[in-house]
């Protein structure tokens, strides 16, 4: 018997709910919860629907708990193993040739942060308001997305950033988490914030040269890698919990 819709729904659910999340999914459907009980326990911007839409499917296609549970444990763990595959691509912004096609770095760290369904770490040395990347960060947030963002401030560069602060660029995301290097000046009197990445949960990096504004993303020459899956995206997201963990890096008020 096809169960087609309920296999729809369960995959729909997992991509709403993010991969750590839907363990809990498959623990609730695993006891027998009721779909009020697990709307309860799961509730996520954006997630309600997919999950009410996953039990309703349940019951037009026959699906008991402990099948469904079963069905959404397997599918979560296809879904590691082809997360933890490594791919190592390049990006390129700027002229083209015959050999190496040029990818736009702006629709790379879009598509970055559009993969975020937990969490999403950025670090910039420069940044300026640009519309393709607000309005993603602004939909990351929206579906509940955690987002810290590692800026320079204009008394970090010692003057080699001229106008705005770095950090005005994220003013219009709401709930996005901004940090900075809290450096002694006196021990590090030369230093600036100049790495430039972005990671979505701990399974994508992009890592390049460009700055998180429209010049680096769209005029520049400007070279990145993009990492998926493996230890690389992971290993980058935990040293920067671990700086900010440490005090390294501290929350920026505005």
């Amino acid at each position: 018997m096809s169960r087609r819709e309920f296999e729809v729904a369960a995959e729909t659910a997992v991509a709403a709910l993010g991969l750590s999340r839907s363990k809990d999914l498959v623990g609730l459907l695993a006891r027998r919860c009721s779909k009020e009980r697990a709307l309860a326990e799961l509730a996520a911007p954006g997630a309600d629907e997919a999950v009410a839409e996953l039990y309703d499917a349940m019951g037009r296609d026959s699906v008991p708990p402990v099948e469904a549970a079963a069905y959404v444990r397997g599918y979560v763990a296809a879904m590691l193993r082809a997360r933890d595959r490594v791919r190592v691509r390049t990006v390129w912004t700027g002229p083209s040739t015959p050999a190496v096609p040029v990818r736009a770095t702006a629709q790379v760290l879009v598509d970055v942060i559009d993969e975020a369904h937990d969490e999403l770490l950025a670090m910039t040395y420069a940044a300026r308001p640009y519309p393709a990347l607000t309005r993603a960060l602004t939909a990351a947030a929206e579906r509940g997305v955690r987002i810290h963002v590692v800026v320079e401030t204009l008394t970090g560069a010692k003057g080699l950033l001229k106008g705005r602060e770095p950090a005005e660029a994220f003013a219009s995301v709401p709930g996005l988490n901004l940090w900075y290097w809290a450096r002694d000046p006196d021990e590090h009197p030369h230093s600036r914030q100049h790495a430039k990445l972005a990671v979505a949960d701990r399974r994508t990096l992009f890592l390049g040269s460009a700055n998180l504004t429209e010049s680096a993303a769209h005029r520049n020459i400007e070279a990145g890698v993009l990492v998926s899956g493996g230890e690389a995206p992971r290993r980058a997201a935990e040293h920067i919990v671990e700086l900010q963990r440490l005090g390294v890096l501290k929350p920026l008020r505005p």
